[in-house]
């Protein structure tokens, strides 16, 4: 036992005097090192001598004066009211973008039906078969030099055939009221 109390003595040295604290060797803690004392920040500065004007002028500039608190409320009700302007737009844009997606997808697809029923419609008609039954069952000719007469019309509008049109072209004439 003798032995591990000098062990232990040897270990344990006492600090300069005054520190209050001991090392033990063979450990892995370091001493303290004293720093000196300093200001954060001030590191290799020398502190300048500033005049009591510019001293004055820094403390102004720190403090808030009453109109420019206003101007600064001002400036961000200013900024919070175009930001909600912006983002309503933005919300009407892609409503609007949405509202012509689902028009033109209709659009497609009523296009679709149509050409569809176009198509059907054109199918359904054979046009040898009308030409067969207006030359055989009606008579019709195609026309020929001579067999088309052109008259004068003498109301713009439509004109149902009675009887024949005449040579001269002339189906009738009016009056003159002013004799």
């Amino acid at each position: 036992m003798a032995t591990g109390r000098n062990t232990a003595a040897y270990r344990r040295t006492k600090l300069p005097a005054g520190s209050g604290q001991s090392y033990v060797y063979g450990s892995p803690v370091r001493r303290a090192e004293a720093l000196p004392k300093t200001r954060p920040g001030s590191y290799g500065r020398t502190p300048k001598r500033v005049s009591r004007q510019v001293i004055k002028n820094r403390n102004r500039a720190m403090n808030i004066g009453p109109a420019y608190t206003v101007f600064l409320v001002a400036a961000a009700f200013c900024a919070v009211l175009l930001c909600v302007m912006y983002l309503r737009l933005q919300a009407d844009v892609v409503s609007r973008s949405e509202n012509i997606t689902s028009l033109q997808s209709q659009l497609a697809e009523l296009t679709e039906a149509n050409d569809t029923a176009y198509n059907a419609a054109v199918d359904s008609v054979n046009l040898e078969e009308v030409k067969d039954k207006a030359m055989n069952e009606m008579g019709m000719v195609y026309e020929s030099e001579g067999t088309v007469i052109e008259y004068n019309s003498p109301a713009k509008g439509y004109v149902k055939q009675y009887e024949n049109i005449p040579e001269d072209g002339v189906l009738a004439q009016s009056k003159d009221v002013s004799e």
